[in-house]
C-alpha cells in the first residue's frame, strides 16, 4: 500500500508581500463596502446581504478546492473586508450599537471563535490549514477580525479626533511595534499574527476613507468605485508577482 501524501496548506506564505496585498485588499473592502453602500445607495443592511452572499460561495469554492489557488484565496479575504464594512456599519450606525459598543461585541465573537477553534483542534495557528475543519475556523476567524477591525478604525477616525490620517499613522506604528515584538521577543508568532491581521484592517479602512472622503473631512474626494478598481488592479499585479513563487506558510 502507498502512503496518502499529506495535503499542501491551503493558505499563502506569511511574507512582507502577504501584508501588503493584505493591506490592499482591506483598502478595496472598505472603498467598494461604500460605493454600494453609499455611492450606489443600496444601504448598509442590503449590501451586507449581497456581500455575504459573495462570501459564502467564494469561501465555499475556497473550502472544497484541493489545493492552494492565489486568487480564490485573496477573492475570499476581499469578500470578508467587503461584507464586514457594512456588516459593521450597519450595527454600529443602523442599530445604533456605536463604534465602542460594535468595538466590543465583535472582540467578544473573535475570542469565541478562537476558543471553539482551540478547543477542538488544540491551536489556532495558520501554519499548515489543509482541512476543511481548520479552513471553516480560520475564515470564521477571519471574517470576524475584518469586521472588527472596521469598527476600531471607524472609532479612532471619527470618535477619537485624530482624522482618517492620523488614525491610520496609529495604526501603522501599532504594526510597526507587533513587526519589532516578532523579531526582538519571544511573544507567540500565532498571536502575534492574530494582532497584525486585526490591526490591517483599520489601516485599510483608514487609508480608503483618505482616498475617498470629502476634503471638508480629511479625505481627497476620490471616486469609490474609480478606486476601488486601482487598488483592485493593484492587486492583481501583486499576487500574479507572488504566486510565481510557491506558497508555504512559515512563520
Amino acid at each position: 500500500m502507498h502512503a496518502t501524501a499529506p495535503r499542501a496548506s491551503k493558505v499563502p506564505q506569511v511574507t512582507l508581500a502577504f501584508w501588503i496585498i493584505k493591506i490592499a485588499a482591506t483598502t478595496l473592502g472598505e472603498t467598494a463596502g461604500d460605493a454600494l453602500s453609499m455611492t450606489l445607495q443600496l444601504g448598509y443592511a442590503l449590501s451586507t446581504v449581497i456581500f455575504f452572499v459573495c462570501f459564502a460561495v467564494a469561501v465555499a469554492a475556497q473550502v472544497c478546492a484541493k489545493r492552494f489557488h492565489p486568487f480564490l484565496y485573496w477573492a475570499v479575504i476581499v469578500a470578508t473586508t467587503t461584507v464586514g464594512t457594512t456588516m459593521a456599519d450597519f450595527a454600529d450606525r443602523s442599530l445604533g450599537i456605536g463604534y465602542i459598543g460594535g468595538s466590543l461585541l465583535l472582540l467578544a465573537l473573535l475570542v469565541a471563535v478562537l476558543a471553539a477553534w482551540w478547543k477542538t483542534t488544540g491551536s489556532i495557528s495558520v501554519n499548515r490549514i489543509d482541512n476543511p475543519r481548520d479552513e471553516i475556523f480560520y475564515w470564521l476567524a477571519i471574517l470576524t477580525s475584518n469586521t472588527l477591525g472596521t469598527a476600531l478604525g471607524d472609532f479612532f477616525a471619527d470618535d477619537s479626533g485624530l482624522g482618517f490620517e492620523g488614525a491610520a499613522l496609529v495604526f501603522a506604528a501599532l504594526l510597526a511595534v507587533i513587526a519589532a515584538a516578532y523579531f526582538l521577543t519571544e511573544l507567540s508568532h500565532t498571536l502575534l499574527f492574530w494582532a497584525a491581521f486585526i490591526l490591517t484592517r483599520p489601516l485599510g479602512a483608514t487609508l480608503g476613507d483618505t482616498l475617498t472622503k470629502p476634503l471638508a473631512e480629511g479625505g481627497l474626494n476620490l471616486s469609490r468605485i474609480n478606486s476601488s478598481a486601482l487598488i483592485a488592479a493593484f492587486m492583481i499585479a501583486a499576487i500574479l508577482f507572488t504566486s510565481r513563487r510557491p506558497a508555504r506558510v512559515r512563520h
